[in-house]
């Protein structure tokens, strides 16, 4: 698996914003229906922070293998390097079919 600097070419999400992006730092919201995702992926140079607004999200993680779940106001930070994996509850397991929208701050590394 390959790091990238710019997921968003290959996301298939309902809807993605920007809201604030500076040198070393940026903020996106995403929302996906029940049948998306945010495929594997990671970042070499960057942390990753989910901050769920609405609905929930599932995410699964390597290096070690985990598995979070995140309801609204709660956040989960991913290492830089770790590979990681975003869906909405529906997608894995059954669950009501609802919207997730969360956002994600990006910061670089040292």
């Amino acid at each position: 698996m390959e790091g990238t600097k710019d997921p968003s070419h290959f996301l298939d999400v309902e809807k993605q914003a920007h809201h604030l992006a500076r040198p070393g730092f940026r903020i996106a919201e995403l929302t996906i229906n029940p049948t998306q995702k945010v495929p594997w992926h990671f970042h070499s140079n960057i942390q990753d922070t989910f901050y769920v607004l609405e609905g929930q999200i599932r995410l699964f993680l390597r290096d070690p293998k985990e598995e979070m779940r995140l309801a609204p106001g709660e956040t989960y930070s991913v290492r830089p390097r770790r590979p990681h994996l975003a869906v909405p509850p529906g997608r894995v397991q059954p669950a009501p079919q609802i919207e997730s929208r969360w956002r994600t701050a990006a910061t670089v590394g040292s």
